[in-house]
């Protein structure tokens, strides 16, 4: 059964929440504020499938919270904003949030919303395990980059998802609307700046120059293309 941890101050959200996602079979913890959250963080984290941060906290905000998280772990993220709020979407996608539901919302569209980033983020055997490009190792199997030295970069399940799909199309010019599909599972409103944020983002992890990039450029009116030399590579 998959876990997922959820942080909201408000009781009556909470409890609904976690009856819906109980019937619909997944185990809920829950944490009414920043501190009972990071407790249960520090006991689950290796366990959690998903976590739900909501900005608004009596003892501190999802912001930091999403921070401490991506400190310790590369669970999904989803931030519940305000509904008219556009910073707070960027701030928490900016911070490693993989993805934002605007409030009000239905317990059906958190419910969507899950479902699609836990098959986006599933461990399935890729049939081409590891690809190498400019110095960097993209592995299929353990969802994970390393770079020439060894190190690891750290990405989300979103970046991972983003770079993932460039990787398997070099040379393609991609529009908008298809990375958004194939990271979130929607297409993205004509002011939804969240992709923009997402490829600066990978930008930043890969060490590619965000005003003269040379891996992931922008074609004006287009869309994103992906110019690295990319190999498929056995180990």
């Amino acid at each position: 059964m998959r876990k997922i941890l959820i942080v909201d101050d408000d009781q009556k959200t909470r409890v609904l929440l976690k009856a819906y996602l109980e019937k619909n079979q997944y185990e809920v913890i829950l944490s009414h504020n920043g501190e009972s959250f990071l407790a249960e963080l520090q006991q689950h984290v290796d366990q959690l499938s998903l976590v739900i941060l909501d900005v608004m906290l009596p003892d501190t905000d999802g912001f930091a919270l999403c921070k401490q998280v991506r400190q310790r772990s590369n669970v999904p993220i989803i931030m519940l904003t305000a509904s008219s709020d556009e910073t707070d979407r960027i701030v928490g996608l900016e911070l490693g949030a993989d993805d934002y539901i605007a409030k009000p919302y239905s317990p059906r569209e958190l419910l969507a919303r899950i479902k699609a980033i836990l098959r986006r983020t599933a461990q399935e055997p890729p049939a081409v395990r590891y690809y190498r490009f400019v110095g960097f190792t993209l592995d299929l199997m353990e969802r994970k980059v390393t770079a020439q030295d060894g190190q690891l970069v750290v990405l989300t399940g979103l970046d991972f998802q983003l770079l993932k799909y460039f990787v398997e199309h070099p040379g393609v010019v991609l529009d908008r609307s298809v990375l958004c599909e194939e990271t979130r599972g929607r297409d993205a409103g004509p002011l939804d700046r969240s992709l923009d944020v997402q490829i600066s983002r990978l930008r930043l992890r890969l060490n590619d120059d965000g005003k003269q990039p040379a891996l992931i450029k922008t074609v004006r009116g287009a869309g994103y293309v992906f110019s690295a030399d990319v190999a498929v590579a056995h180990a």
